[in-house]
C-alpha cells in the first residue's frame, strides 16, 4: 500500500503493512449485505486500529479512512459476529506454530532476566474512560467532625447549657 508523499513500501505509522494485511485478508468476510459493496477492508481496519492506538473519538478519525460511521458499524458488526475473535485465534495459532516448543519465548525471558532483576517489571494498562468516581466522592470531608472522638483520645465533654434544676434564688 502506497501513501502519497512516501516512498515505495513505506506505510504510515498506524497503517497495516503489506505483510500484516496478507495474514488477515483471507480471514475477513467476503462482502456485506446484498445491495451494496463494503468499503475496502484494509482502509477500514487501518482506521479502526488508528482509533484503538490513539484513543480518538469515532467522529474525529482522519478523513483518509472514510466515513467514521462506516468504521464504527464495521467494528460493531465484527465484534458482535465474532470476526475479531476469529482473527485473534488464527493469529495466535500461527504464532504458536512459528515457535512450537516455546524456544523463542524462553530466550526472550532469559534475555530480560539478564538485563534486570526478575520480578521487577510491571505491565500496567489504564484507560481513563472507564475510571469513574461515585457521585458522592466529590467534595467529601477529609477529616472527621470536631465532636467525633478519636480512637484512644480523651472523652468529649460539653457543658450543659441552661439552668440546673432546683429552687430559684436559693442560696
Amino acid at each position: 500500500m502506497r501513501v502519497a508523499g512516501q516512498g515505495p513500501g513505506m506505510v504510515r505509522r498506524h497503517e497495516l503493512t503489506d505483510a500484516q494485511w496478507e495474514k488477515i485478508a483471507p480471514l475477513l468476510p467476503a462482502n456485506g449485505m446484498p445491495g451494496g459493496q463494503w468499503a475496502d477492508h484494509r482502509t477500514v481496519i487501518s482506521g479502526i486500529l488508528f482509533r484503538a492506538r490513539t484513543g480518538v473519538p469515532w467522529r474525529d478519525l482522519p478523513e483518509r479512512y472514510g466515513a467514521w460511521q462506516t468504521l464504527y458499524e464495521r467494528h460493531r458488526r465484527w465484534s458482535a459476529d465474532g470476526t475479531w475473535q476469529m482473527i485473534l485465534e488464527e493469529l495466535q495459532i500461527e504464532a504458536d506454530a512459528a515457535d512450537p516448543d516455546g524456544a523463542l519465548a524462553r530466550a526472550l525471558d532469559q534475555e530480560q532476566q539478564e538485563r534486570k532483576r526478575p520480578g521487577t517489571e510491571w505491565a500496567v494498562n489504564i484507560d481513563s474512560t472507564s475510571c469513574r468516581a461515585h457521585q458522592h466522592a466529590a467534595g467529601a470531608r477529609h477529616r472527621p467532625p470536631r465532636d467525633f472522638p478519636q480512637k484512644g483520645g480523651a472523652r468529649v465533654r460539653r457543658p450543659m447549657g441552661g439552668r440546673r434544676w432546683g429552687a430559684h434564688g436559693a442560696g
